[in-house]
């Protein structure tokens, strides 16, 4: 008898089929999945990538900028790189909603007695959301564009700070990823998503130079992980950063995903059902 070079028979076309699908195709899969779902619901994507990035960026810009920074088009370069990372953060929260969402609604339990890597499922969703992130980033750009926005670092300058921005996302991500898995509700990812998030996206560098704050307040936001990534991307836009920057942003891309990312998928594959 013929084997594969281990000591077992190939499988047949038989076998191959009852062994499922590789894990490659079973993650394609589940972006189709999720895409179909984005595209069903345009008008909360809409909403989400497109509307509300913008008009964040125009009340900060033409109600703060004059008071923060003496005018727009002096604010508007310090804003825009922060807008970026504030813009795509919060939208990290649906990874954990949707997943929360087919758990409870036992489609989980479905997924859980089909022959596909099992990961898959959250992986798909996952890299589905960062293509939203992407356009989201681009959306904002552009509407900055508009607005006189002219980045130092130039077309590299600007893309590198996208990509780091999206990165960051996806690893945020992670974390409710995990809470969705965990929690018993979607609206218990929301609640403990607002715990989270606010604090450090408002007690960042995002909106306002830390240098104004009283000093251990301002030493305390610069050591906010958003911080330390909106620095490295308000740099790499300007044309300004050092390699510790972007080392240090990411580093704490890397950290997220090492962490949460494990503990995402040991939740998931070891979630009892019920």
């Amino acid at each position: 008898m013929n084997t594969n070079g281990m000591g077992s028979p190939p499988l047949s076309a038989e076998n191959r089929r009852k062994a499922g699908p590789t894990a490659f195709n079973s993650v394609r899969v589940f972006i189709w999945r999720t895409w179909q779902h984005t595209k069903n619901n345009g008008f909360g994507f809409i909403m989400d990538a497109v509307l509300s990035p913008v008009l964040m960026l125009l009340i900060f810009t033409y109600l703060f900028g004059g008071a923060i920074a003496g005018s727009t088009g002096a604010y508007i370069p310090y804003l825009l790189p922060g807008i970026l990372v504030l813009t795509v953060v919060p939208m990290t929260v649906y990874s954990g909603t949707t997943l929360c969402q087919d758990i409870s609604k036992g489609v989980y339990h479905r997924f859980r007695t089909m022959p596909f890597w099992q990961p898959s499922a959250v992986l798909g969703s996952l890299f589905t959301d960062a293509v939203r992130y992407l356009i989201a980033l681009v959306v904002i750009l552009a509407a900055g564009r508009l607005l006189g926005f002219r980045p130092d670092g130039g077309i590299q300058g600007a893309a590198l700070g996208l990509l780091l921005t999206a990165l960051f996302a996806f690893a945020v991500s992670w974390i409710f990823s995990m809470i969705g898995v965990v929690a018993k509700r979607p609206e218990t990812v929301s609640g403990t998503s607002m715990m989270i998030l606010y604090p450090l996206m408002f007690a960042s560098n995002s909106l306002v130079d830390p240098g104004t704050m009283p000093g251990w307040i301002g030493r305390l936001v610069e050591l906010n992980p958003i911080s330390v990534v909106v620095t490295a991307v308000r740099g790499l836009m300007e044309g300004t950063t050092g390699g510790g920057e972007i080392a240090a942003g990411l580093g704490v891309c890397l950290v997220l995903i090492a962490v949460f990312a494990p503990l995402t998928f040991y939740f998931y594959v070891t979630k009892p059902l019920r």
